[in-house]
C-alpha cells in the first residue's frame, strides 16, 4: 500500500533553505525519485566500503541495487540532502512509516529512518545529525510524536552516535530480517520529539 506522506518543499516560501545551521553550509532536501537511484546506490555502497575501511561489519557494497531504493520510493520516502539548493549531494535517508520486521506491528505514532548515508568526499562534518534533525522534523510535521531506529547489536560506535543524537535504547530484536536473505540482531532506538 502506497502511504506517502505529502511532500514539502526543499525550501521556506521565502527561498532560504530548511532549517540552516550558523556557520555551516545549508543543506537542501529533495525528496528522491526514480533518476536518482544510481546515485543512491553509489552513496550506499561508498558508505559500505568506508565502514569495511574502519573495521565495521555492517554493509557490503553491492549488497542493496536500484530495485531496493525503487521499493522504498513506492512505500516510504527517500530524501536527498545537497550543499546548496543546486550543489552537491550531500547524503541521503530513508523515512517510513512503519517497520514491522524490527518494531512488530506499531500504532502509527513514529516515524522510522533507514541508511542514513553522508557522501564522505563532499558532506562537512555534521551533516549526518542535519540529517537525522531534517527526518525528525518531517516526522513532527506528520504528526508522529517519535522518531525510530535500529542499527546492528554490534555497532556500539553507532549506538553511541544516536544515544549522542539524544535516543534512547528501548529494547532489542534479536533476529531482524532485513531481506537480505539472513537474520541478524539489532538495537531498537528511540527519541520523543516536541
Amino acid at each position: 500500500m502506497n502511504r506517502h506522506i505529502a511532500a514539502e518543499p526543499a525550501s521556506t516560501r521565502s527561498g532560504l533553505p530548511v532549517d540552516p545551521t550558523p556557520q555551516q553550509d545549508p543543506l537542501f532536501f529533495r525528496r528522491a525519485g526514480e533518476h536518482d537511484l544510481p546515485e543512491l546506490v553509489r552513496l550506499r555502497d561508498d558508505a559500505a566500503r568506508w565502514q569495511i575501511a574502519r573495521g565495521i561489519d555492517q554493509w557490503k557494497p553491492g549488497e542493496l541495487r536500484e530495485d531496493h531504493f525503487r521499493a522504498r520510493l513506492e512505500d516510504g520516502e527517500v530524501w536527498i540532502a545537497f550543499l546548496g539548493p543546486r550543489g552537491q549531494v550531500a547524503g541521503a535517508f530513508e523515512l517510513w512509516w512503519d517497520d514491522p520486521a524490527a518494531w512488530g506491528v506499531q500504532p502509527p505514532t513514529a516515524g522510522y529512518v533507514h541508511r542514513l548515508m553522508t557522501d564522505r568526499r563532499t558532506a562537512p562534518p555534521g551533516t549526518g545529525r542535519r540529517m537525522l534533525t531534517e527526518a525528525e522534523r518531517r516526522i513532527a510535521a506528520a504528526g508522529r510524536t517519535v522518531c525510530r531506529l535500529d542499527c546492528l547489536a554490534t555497532n556500539p560506535r553507532l549506538r553511541e552516535y544516536y544515544r549522542a543524537a539524544g535516543y534512547t535504547v528501548v529494547g532489542e530484536q534479536g533476529s531482524k530480517d532485513g531481506g537480505l536473505g539472513g537474520t541478524y540482531a539489532v538495537t531498537l532506538l528511540e527519541k520523543q520529539l516536541t
